[in-house]
């Protein structure tokens, strides 16, 4: 059985470092045009070990052939193994460290350690890989066997080629971008016996350095499974080694952009480069691939520009970007400021109605690489009879002929600079020194008119909360056509709209603090999803509508709250949880329960605690819900962020980043009370401003908050099973009275189940005295049931398990 390149995505991760000298961009092109294998350097292999990733990762060929790819840029950087022998035979062993990662390999392989035998491997590599291979090679005296080698170059050769192309850009970014030889990355497909064509990887620069992964299709769709993923050795426990930055930083953005009347979008983008490295001869930056990069400019001088990716490479890196290279006309030197200038044009704007317009692409229209906050002067030169909504403070807005021009600078570093066109009506509203912009079409989408009363299909509706981001497609339900006798008017709850947002803002930044940008527009967005940018917020047309105008499962129950005000809340709260305080992508799941939460608080404020019980409760519901033989929960741990979005439960991330996330922050809340959870939040918001917060600090955030003489006072049970578990407990109560008055002992025991042995949770109960006296006590379940024995005046009127709801059970 050989590999498919189609089934087999070969996965580099985020790079290939360079080899030890470096080349001109120009030359490796050209030499991975060429690239196949060595039949000169083909081996019969036996007993050869490989070990990568500090040891994480345990590769043994047992008895096989071994030939490596021709050189590239003078040195080898690929090579093939085939158990095409009697008794041929491949193993990799790998052992994740955390039970949370042990739980999701297991959930894909059926056992909790990697040990598996395969049949072939194809290896990608810029570490000493090559060497390491060549001195086991040498000790074991091994055998050329370069007839074999003709054979295997025959059959591996277009697999090798392919794989060079549809990889082109990152290797010519990392063979000739003078990366230590430290960097290098480790990459095999590999042909399990048990488990198929999966990818083992190791990069250092990664968060999670070593990774397994499998492309697995279900109901005609493609999904990418990381089996599990984790810190290399160096880079875990409490002495772990900083993952080296990013090899640039940008700043001082100043966007030119001209939208014809086609909207066909025209760019020119200067920005402040300053190289964290160097000498730098090769720099990549990353934009949609609905924009076309025509020019580059570094200094002034024209610099080389390489844009050809492939698609896979775009999928394996769950990124909508593309990846393009920029080659100066002399390297980059470490610490110096570079004036670069961008040119690049293409279609990000599409007509969705009359005079509505959708916005793809809203984060990378423009040129980026890695920058996390910065400052952002935008001109826009558009249609006279529209209007661009973006944020910033307006510097210019006035009528050019037919055309307008309009320009903002940002007050502050913002996390991404967005923008959003139509033809609007508008109001403010302004509470302090806070204000929204509330923006409405004067039309509806194509999707929601009707010229009669015909029916017309509604675009799907969210289920509760759409999942946003790079290579996250939105998890739908697919409504029956609706018959609407009228059209909507998306501006008839503009004003009452524009206050209940500025409501929600201002609450929010009251225990917050300041968020991104003083001034917070919103602006429609054609579909059923909303998205939080700094100082602009895209919110689903439904949201605009009266709940009589929406399809029938918007008007009444959980949809008409979500689109009334669950959704403006969660985007408002973005403003913060995003753009404020930033996450890397493996807690970016903590931002969307942050900014969750902070939503239902609002809706708490607003409608009541009884209101947030009722919707914690269908999260609860749908945790427990089953798909096939898994109930959603068992999908993975909630640490694992994005990759719930995977074969198993295609559905698992919406409902446990914003269900069971949104849980997790209301126990915390309970065990800390509201003054200090409210205040942890605020410290979090003001400690972490404009920079990135880890699962790790969120931890120790929460352990400060916690009352001093709370049983698992540093949360250690807490986040073990919560964060890095799976399992909702069934908790069961049962009470004893003995003696008389005013000498009563109550015992009560609490046991718990469904869950495993070595869980423990924190649980309170109520006992209620007489004349209204009540007295809460908490008490840890654990593998043994937990007792709890009460000297009382007097036989308890009623003994109650967590009476306001503030553990997560079934």
């Amino acid at each position: 059985m050989k590999f498919s390149l189609a089934r087999t995505p070969l996965l580099l991760l985020a790079a290939l470092a360079r080899l030890h000298a470096a080349a001109s961009p120009a030359g490796v092109a050209a030499e991975l045009r060429r690239l196949e294998l060595d039949p000169a350097e083909c081996y019969r292999v036996r007993d050869v070990p490989l070990t990568r990733g500090s040891g994480d990762i345990k590769l043994y060929f047992n008895e096989g052939f071994l030939i490596f790819g021709k050189p590239v840029a003078g040195r080898r950087i690929s090579a093939v193994f085939a158990a095409d022998v009697e008794g041929g035979d491949g193993e990799v062993l790998v052992i994740p460290p955390s039970k949370g990662e042990r739980i999701s390999l297991s959930a894909f392989t059926q056992t909790p350690t990697m040990n598996e035998h395969f049949r072939a491997a194809l290896m990608l590599f810029t570490d000493d890989t090559a060497e390491a291979l060549a001195a086991e090679l040498k000790r074991r005296d091994a055998q050329r066997t370069p007839d074999r080698g003709l054979l295997m170059a025959q059959e591996w050769n277009s697999v090798l080629g392919n794989l060079s192309g549809s990889f082109s850009i990152r290797l010519i970014q990392q063979v000739s971008g003078n990366l230590p030889a430290s960097r290098g990355v480790f990459y095999a497909a590999l042909q399990g016996r048990r488990l198929g064509n999966f990818d083992v990887s190791y990069d250092p620069d990664a968060p999670d350095q070593i990774h397994i992964g499998q492309i697995k299709y279900k109901e005609e769709r493609g999904y990418y499974d990381t089996w599990t993923s984790f810190p290399s050795r160096p880079h875990r426990g409490d002495r772990a080694e900083p993952l080296p930055p990013g090899d640039v930083s940008l700043d001082n953005y100043r966007i030119e952009a001209s939208l014809n009347d086609a909207l066909r979008l025209k760019v020119v983008t200067r920005a402040t480069v300053t190289p964290r490295r160097g000498p730098l001869p090769v720099v990549g930056f990353e934009i949609t691939d609905g924009m076309n990069v025509t020019a580059v400019r570094i200094d002034g001088a024209p610099a080389q520009l390489f844009t050809r990716e492939a698609l896979r490479a775009n999928l394996l890196r769950r990124n909508e970007s593309i990846l393009f290279l920029v080659t100066p006309a002399q390297p980059l030197e470490a610490g110096r400021a570079y004036e670069v200038e961008f040119e690049h044009e293409g279609n990000v704007v599409r007509h969705a109605g009359r005079d509505v317009y959708f916005v793809s692409s809203r984060s990378n229209w423009y040129p980026q690489s890695g920058t996390l906050f910065a400052r952002y002067d935008i001109r826009f030169e558009y249609p006279g009879h529209l209007q661009i909504v973006f944020p910033g403070e307006l510097k210019e807005d006035r009528e050019n002929g037919s055309r307008r021009v309009t320009r903002r600078v940002s007050t502050a570093p913002l996390r991404t600079a967005g923008f959003n066109l139509g033809k609007y009506e508008s109001v403010k509203s302004t509470r302090g020194m806070l204000t929204v912009e509330l923006f409405a079409n004067k039309q509806v989408e194509f999707a929601l008119r009707s010229p009669g009363p015909g029916p017309v299909i509604i675009p799907p509706l969210p289920s509760p909360f759409p999942r946003r981001g790079p290579g996250v497609p939105n998890q739908t339900q697919q409504l029956p056509p609706v018959v609407m006798p009228q059209l909507p008017n998306p501006a008839a709850r503009l004003q009452t709209m524009a206050g209940e947002i500025a409501s929600g803002f201002e609450f929010l930044a009251l225990f917050l603090g300041p968020p991104a940008l003083p001034t917070l527009m919103v602006a429609p967005i054609p579909g059923t999803f909303g998205q939080g940018f700094p100082g602009l917020v895209y919110l689903s047309t439904l949201s605009y509508l009266d709940p009589r105008e929406r399809p029938a499962p918007a008007r009444e129950g959980r949809l008409r709250l979500f689109f009334d005000e669950i959704l403006h809340a969660h985007e408002s709260a973005h403003q913060w949880w995003g753009n404020v305080v930033s996450a890397g992508p493996q807690d970016d799941w903590l931002l969307e329960s942050l900014a969750n939460y902070s939503a239902l608080l609002y809706i708490e404020k607003h409608k009541g605690a009884k209101t947030v019980n009722e919707i914690l409760n269908e999260y609860r519901q749908r945790l427990l819900r089953k798909e096939g033989d898994l109930e959603v929960d068992q999908a993975g741990p909630i640490r694992l962020g994005t990759r719930l979005q995977n074969s198993l439960v295609p559905g698992a991330w919406r409902d446990i980043a914003y269900g069971k996330g949104s849980w997790v922050l209301h126990m915390l809340r309970k065990r800390m009370g509201d003054p200090a959870f409210l205040k942890m939040l605020g410290d979090i918001c003001r400690q972490k401003r404009h920079g990135v917060i880890t699962l790790r600090e969120f931890q120790e955030f929460a352990v400060a908050a916690m009352p001093p003489k709370s049983a698992d006072r540093k949360l250690e049970a807490f986040f073990d099973h919560w964060v890095d578990n799976t399992g909702i407990p069934a908790l069961e109560m049962t009470t004893a009275i003995k003696g008389r008055a005013p000498k009563v002992q109550l015992t009560i025991t609490v046991k718990q189940s469904a869950v495993d042995a070595s869980a423990s949770f924190a649980v309170p109960v109520e006992v209620q005295l007489g004349r209204g006296r009540t007295q809460t006590h908490w008490v840890t379940t654990g593998e043994e049931p937990a007792v709890l024995t009460l000297a009382l005046p007097a036989p308890p009127v009623k003994v109650t398990l967590d009476p306001d709801e503030s553990v997560l059970k079934r």
